[in-house]
């Protein structure tokens, strides 16, 4: 180098080193983890009492109100408040005064259409997949559609997929689907309040008609466990049961365990739940408002768990 600054005849800069770069490929495929954690799989398969979907119209509030979240309702819904150690002093005085009042307005004027469409469905599992089978005709025990699944990457690696029993069991587990719903009339009666500028009167008709949806759900998902025979797992105690206190789990297409929303499409075809007012928008919401679906798992390891 010192040549080369004085000028010394002959002299050159030394060849530049090749410069090593990692080539990755665009093509190269990510790679999914399929193997099935340690979710066992010896559990019974339950009886179901029919396969295919059914519908129920006509359900009395009477059916499914004690199901009803009063705490959720009171102060996620409609915000009420109450001094330290004074809760069931605010319930009793402010939340279920207004709670009958509203019940009883929902009742006499034709607000709530409770209605439910449910089925039973033969299923395995195959990786990440659950595969639904027909259950009827000449395609019977071939595959009909199948629901994709993520899988944690930590703690047990658990996916819902591992809840039912594999391809290679060579056995024919069962699921359950349901889609819920209060109907068009609650939901036209809340747009009219808010039009109105009745915004006191819109929170507390909505957030009514939103927990009653989720009672709903909670009461058919009860009855689905009495229809399979296990539902004297069940807990007695109503704060025990919305925190799971029964066998199994409920999970809803755009939570945690099952994020794809997408996959209410899937669900959508198993039940047809246009039967009882309701419909799937572009971007995968049911409607009315008021309506709630769910994927209903018998394994009795099967409980909340976030898949991401």
């Amino acid at each position: 180098m010192m040549g080369i600054k004085k000028g010394v005849e002959g002299v050159a800069l030394p060849a530049l080193k090749e410069r090593r770069t990692r080539v990755t490929s665009v093509d190269a495929p990510l790679t999914t983890d399929t193997t099935r954690s340690d979710v066992a799989s010896d559990n019974q398969i339950p009886t179901v009492p029919f396969f295919g979907s059914r519908v129920v119209k006509g359900i009395a509030l009477a059916d499914y109100s004690s199901m009803l979240d009063e705490r959720a309702l009171y102060v996620g819904q409609w915000g009420l408040k109450s001094e330290r150690g004074k809760y069931e002093e605010m319930v009793e005085d402010q939340g279920r005064p207004r709670l009958r009042s509203l019940l009883n307005d929902a009742v006499s004027q034709g607000w709530i259409n409770a209605a439910v469409v449910y089925g039973y469905f033969p299923c395995y599992s195959e990786g990440n997949d659950l595969v639904i089978l027909h259950h009827e005709g000449e395609k019977k025990d071939s595959e009909r559609l199948r629901f994709t699944f993520p899988r944690q990457r930590r703690d047990r690696r658990l996916c819902l997929s591992d809840f039912f029993k594999s391809k290679e069991s060579g056995q024919i587990d069962v699921v359950a689907f349901h889609v819920v719903t209060m109907g068009q009339s609650v939901s036209q009666a809340t747009a009219k309040l808010f039009a109105a500028n009745e915004y006191r009167e819109y929170l507390e008709l909505h957030g009514l008609s939103v927990q009653l949806t989720e009672a709903l759900a909670e009461h058919w998902h009860a009855r689905i466990r009495s229809e399979l025979g296990f539902a004297s797992d069940d807990s007695r105690e109503l704060s025990e049961i919305l925190d799971q206190g029964y066998r199994g789990s409920r999970y809803s297409f755009g939570y945690p365990a099952c994020p794809d929303l997408g996959a209410q499409v899937q669900l959508c075809e198993l039940l047809e739940p246009d039967r009882i007012g309701v419909e799937l928008s572009d971007e995968f919401q049911l409607h009315p408002e008021q309506s709630t679906s769910a994927i209903i798992v018998h394994h009795p390891e099967a409980k909340y768990f976030n898949a991401n």
